[in-house]
């Protein structure tokens, strides 16, 4: 896994690339730590989280997953959920550059950041877990829900709906949708810019106090539902 960590202008770029579709494992959330441990020594203005080309991210590798033993598997879903509940209380303002598919996991990342730019193509948001099976953890609900206006909970989460940029954009799901003839990273650059001016210790006082409630409410769940889904991992 790639991931790559560049900052210009005060604004840091962290970028995500396998080389295929983004999928996650516990080097994928290593890494994106790693990045985020250098945005917090370093303080930028902003952080953009940007895919690669064609894939956001595709959410957990289900390849890979079945195959480890229970205390691996726990140990990936504990990461899982930290680094997600990271990067939604990250103290700096974050922006997603979503350059294609946002499934499952990669919805979350995306919904974990404050602002969200999706490029305008055949990709997909998709909070997907509901329909292949996969019960949905406290820290994610408590993501999605906070970014997810409550008039398209039920369609979004239970019912498990794709949206299209165009559908993501009109649910207020992302804040923009950026043409083929542009970039979405760059558009995203720009938005972080424009948030320059912020103070940074206000900014990260703010986003605890309003976020307070739902992450205690994730935290307090996260190692019992972690060690359900070992629990359950087929072998």
């Amino acid at each position: 896994m790639s991931v790559t960590y560049e900052s210009t202008d005060g604004v840091a770029t962290i970028t995500l690339d396998d080389g295929k579709v983004n999928a996650m494992a516990l080097p994928f959330f290593e890494a994106l730590g790693a990045a985020l441990d250098r945005a917090e020594h370093e303080r930028p203005a902003a952080v953009v989280i940007a895919g690669r080309p064609g894939y956001f991210s595709a959410g957990l590798n289900l390849k890979l997953l079945p195959t480890l033993p229970p205390d691996e598997f726990k140990r990936t879903m504990l990461a899982f959920g930290g680094i997600m509940l990271r990067v939604f209380t990250f103290p700096i303002p974050t922006v997603a550059a979503v350059t294609g598919h946002a499934i499952a996991g990669g919805a979350f990342l995306s919904f974990a950041c404050d602002l969200r730019y999706f490029a305008e193509g055949p990709y997909r948001l998709h909070v997907n877990e509901v329909a292949i099976a996969l019960p949905l953890p406290t820290w994610a609900l408590a993501i999605a829900t906070t970014a997810i206006p409550p008039r398209w909970h039920t369609e979004a989460i239970m019912h498990a709906r794709a949206y299209t940029p165009e559908e993501a954009l009109g649910r207020e799901l992302v804040d923009g949708i950026v043409s083929p003839t542009e970039s979405v990273v760059a558009t995203a650059r720009q938005a972080a810019s424009r948030l320059s001016g912020l103070d940074l210790g206000a900014y990260a006082v703010a986003k605890s106090r309003m976020r307070e409630r739902v992450v205690a409410w994730a935290r307090k769940n996260l190692e019992a539902e972690a060690t359900g889904s070992a629990e359950r991992a087929p072998l």
